[in-house]
């Protein structure tokens, strides 16, 4: 599994535009088998940064898998306008450091 990370700063739209437009986009992201999970979270200091979160199965099913596949053009149509507003789009794997209750 590996997880991409998504920072946004919204200067050109409001974060409940954002929020609006992942509400609707999401169903793609669960259609597709390659996504394990997925979370947006909005930052309490600074409102106007969010960061999405999403498992995929493997950074190649990402990227090979989703974005060739049949949910992408419909999940981008959706959260194009956002894309500018973009910070930051990587992937990052799980280290065996971790705790959670």
């Amino acid at each position: 599994m590996i997880v991409e990370y998504v920072r946004y700063e919204m200067t050109e739209y409001t974060p409940e535009k954002l929020i609006e437009a992942y509400g609707a986009a999401i169903e793609h992201l669960r259609a597709a088998p390659q996504c394990l999970g997925y979370d947006l979270t909005r930052c309490v200091e600074e409102p106007l940064s969010l960061i999405l979160r999403i498992q995929w199965t493997s950074r190649e099913d990402h990227l090979e898998g989703f974005r060739k596949g049949p949910h992408f053009p419909q999940f981008l149509a959706l959260i194009r306008p956002f894309v500018g507003e973009i910070t930051e789009m990587r992937h990052y794997a799980h280290l065996d450091i971790q705790w959670q209750r």
